[in-house]
């Protein structure tokens, strides 16, 4: 019994019972041929019914998973392809007679596992280990992949990571690492920083160690295993003392938490569907604000009773969900030259002494001064908003202010200035939100870093690669973190500044956070030159893309489609602060090197307030994707990036860019002139060309791009509508012709 308890142990569940240790390794076969749909009574279950795979519920769509059957809400401990968008109540996995291990779904079929292998059989465990068979050798299972969390006998080895979701609802990936270093150091930093040592908020101190995983036992102890085997380090020990004489089966999970704090919990059930209690057993922060960002932007950490409060810094406006309330940083309601056209006028600034703050940013400039000499020299400097002051060096900071957090032990002084009297005059919008801070979706928009121009003139080698120019300014790669990891560098030329081009691109974005969308990771501002640093994106553009000798094939073009428009849905319903592109076109859709399309160039961007329904502005954007209310004196609204997203989509539909289709139709007229002529005359076959398409799914997007540039905005779906229509959840109307421009 001995033995055969040491050779299973790393797929078991801890059942206590009057003091004994039972094995329940025992799993169900699941064999070929097996299927699953997102009805809520339709899953594969572990032996005892601890644990689930299939499909649950997030929102409106549904994600692959494996999670605890706890009640009354269960707790979902994997996600399969956690970033991807979720999938319709349509969709079914299958285990294929001929061992595929599929996702059916309306972007097509996936290989949810990505084995190589073909699988004969599968097996829940109750240790929450799900696992792929050929015949006898395992291929695949979900304790080598983790998410956010790891269970009772799973390890997070060398060089792998936790990485948080973005809140307890919602479980793509979200801001916070924790990383098994190669060095022998368990690490966790915020996910949107370069993970220097100075990033770190937390960390087992194990560097040049030989410490190698990350091991969560059954009985709940946590600890660092070596290479050797006599040696480990213990995070934290668990004692069964109390449990011992009750008849209960307990399971531990060390999750990391969407607020950033590595936590430890402990599950215990008396039967499968009843769970007693899910208790917190041990953190590794005991003051929530450690975790670097946690508050966002332009703000300020408290800790009071165990919970995180938010400040903003004066002069700053909370920047809230309007639908929840929830804190996303603060911003200024003002443009550095509006604040510096006010210098010198009576009331239109102040200094506001702020005692005990640790700020953790680049400054732009250091002196000698004395602490009244510092609040003098940030008051005269345009450019400083926070001024620290410690032991004669004074520290002048740009906005945005990264970190920042009360901490009675550091004795430092923060000058934060706020200007311009009509801020002055609503001083008492600003305030706090405390007591268990609820951070969503939109919040994960928060470690921007501040770059130096020597910095990103090195790390471009001197600007030298160009990889994309507009108008605007001119877009290099280089690489950064000991050029491991490479970026696109983002040069605006000095006439977008007049514009207000750099503040509404680095103002939007650093708000947003999506699969969808390009991440901005930093910005540099050297006097009139202004930089922005973004994700590398290694495949191009669409526009690439149509040039491209190969084009996608039918269904990539469908999953494209459905990427773009997923990154308008977040712009304008799901961002707190809702966002008109402005500028939605090939050139500004790229690729990643898992080809998932993601929507850049925020320079031309509006923001509209909760109450706003549009806004009054220049004609913006690129020829042939404007909308006719570019052209009127008219309110600009969301519809006109609904407009250009059809025409992107029927370029997408025919992968032709500048809409040059080859076709024996009028050439002189306009491309959606001449789309609408072929839907109405039911000759597709002149848009399609020799290809082989779904000829249904062809129909049903033409009709819906068709909509998308009717010349009525108020004749445009949605963008959430077009999703839905899309995804063929939604009847699609007759379209009327668009309006020739």
């Amino acid at each position: 019994m001995a033995l055969w308890l040491l050779i299973l142990l790393g797929m078991s569940v801890l059942l206590v019972t009057e003091g004994a240790l039972v094995n329940e390794s025992i799993s169900y076969n699941i064999s070929l041929g097996s299927k699953l749909t997102t009805d809520t009574n339709s899953s594969w279950l572990s032996p005892s019914g601890l644990f689930a795979f299939g499909f649950y519920q997030e929102g409106d769509g549904y994600f692959v998973g494996i999670w605890l059957t706890s009640k009354p809400k269960i707790t979902v401990v994997w996600t399969a392809n956690r970033d991807d968008p979720p999938v319709s109540s349509n969709s079914t996995i299958e285990l294929t007679e001929d061992g595929w291990f599929l996702l059916h779904s309306v972007y097509g079929k996936k290989n949810i596992a990505e084995q190589e292998d073909a699988v004969t059989s599968a097996s829940m465990f109750d240790s929450g280990n799900f696992v792929l068979y050929n015949h006898s050798e395992v291929i695949w299972k979900s304790f080598d992949y983790p998410c956010d969390t790891i269970l009772g006998g799973q390890k997070l080895t060398s060089e792998a990571q936790l990485v948080s979701s973005v809140s307890d609802s919602q479980h793509s990936s979200g801001r916070f690492v924790l990383s098994m270093q190669s060095d022998g150091n368990l690490v966790a930093y915020p996910e949107n920083s370069s993970k220097w040592d100075s990033d770190s908020y937390w960390s087992t101190g194990t560097f040049d160690s030989p410490y190698r995983s990350l091991v969560l036992n059954l009985d709940g102890s946590l600890y660092l295993d070596s290479i050797f085997n006599s040696s480990t380090k213990m995070v934290f020990n668990q004692t069964m003392s109390s449990w011992s004489r009750m008849k209960v089966t307990i399971v531990f999970r060390a999750t990391l938490s969407p607020l950033g704090n590595f936590v430890m919990y402990s599950h215990r059930f008396t039967n499968p569907s009843s769970n007693l209690s899910g208790s917190m057993e041990w953190e590794a922060l005991q003051d929530p604000c450690k975790a670097r960002g946690i508050c966002g932007v332009n703000s300020y950490c408290f800790t009071t009773d165990g919970n995180a409060e938010c400040h903003c810094f004066p002069g700053f406006l909370f920047l809230k969900n309007s639908r929840d309330g929830k804190f996303l940083g603060c911003y200024r309601n003002f443009t550095d030259e509006e604040a510096c056209s006010q210098r010198g006028l009576e009331l239109s600034y102040d200094i506001t002494a702020l005692d005990h703050m640790e700020v953790g940013i680049y400054p732009y400039s250091v002196m000698n001064l004395s602490k009244e000499g510092c609040s003098k020299s940030c008051l005269d400097d345009c450019n400083c908003w926070v001024g620290l002051y410690l032991n004669g060096s004074c520290k002048m900071l740009k906005v945005p202010i990264i970190y920042a957090v009360y901490n009675k032990n550091y004795s430092v002084m923060a000058l934060a200035s706020f200007l311009f009297y009509r801020v002055h005059a609503h001083s008492h919008r600003y305030g706090i939100i405390s007591d268990n801070v609820d951070f969503g979706l939109s919040s994960d928009h928060f470690t921007l870093r501040s770059f130096s121009f020597d910095e990103l003139q090195k790390a471009t080698d001197g600007f030298k690669e160009v990889i994309g120019t507009n108008s605007y300014g001119e877009v290099y790669r280089g690489f950064i973190s000991e050029g491991k990891k490479a970026v696109a560098v983002k040069k605006l030329r000095r006439a977008f500044e007049g514009e207000g081009g750099f503040r509404a691109e680095i103002t939007a974005i650093a708000q947003t956070h999506h699969r969808n969308l390009v991440r901005l990771l930093g910005f540099c501002i050297n006097g009139v030159t202004k930089l922005l640093v973004y994700e590398f994106m290694s495949n191009g553009s669409l526009a690439d893309l149509f040039n491209s000798k190969t084009p996608p094939g039918w269904k990539e073009r469908v999953r494209v489609a459905l990427d773009v428009a997923r990154g308008i849905l977040y712009l304008h319903e799901e961002c707190e602060t809702r966002i008109i592109h402005c500028n939605i076109e090939p050139h500004n859709i790229l690729f990643d090197e898992s080809w998932t399309a993601k929507i850049s160039d925020f320079g031309l961007s509006k923001l509209l307030s909760p109450n706003q329904s549009g806004t009054l502005t220049g004609v913006r954007g690129t020829r042939g994707y404007l909308a006719p209310e570019w052209h009127k004196n008219t309110l600009i609204s969301t519809k006109v990036d609904i407009y250009s997203f059809g025409v992107v989509l029927l370029e997408i539909l025919c992968c032709r860019g500048d809409m040059e289709i080859d076709i024996s139709c009028d050439d002189k007229m306009p491309f959606t002139t001449l789309a609408y002529s072929c839907f109405v005359a039911n000759e597709l076959t002149r848009l399609i060309g020799d290809e082989q398409v779904d000829i249904d799914m062809f129909e049903k997007m033409l009709n819906v791009g068709l909509l998308c540039i009717q010349g009525d905005p108020d004749a445009r779906p949605s963008i959430k509508g077009v999703i839905l229509m899309l995804e063929g959840t939604a009847d699609i109307p007759t379209p009327q012709s668009p309006i020739l421009l």
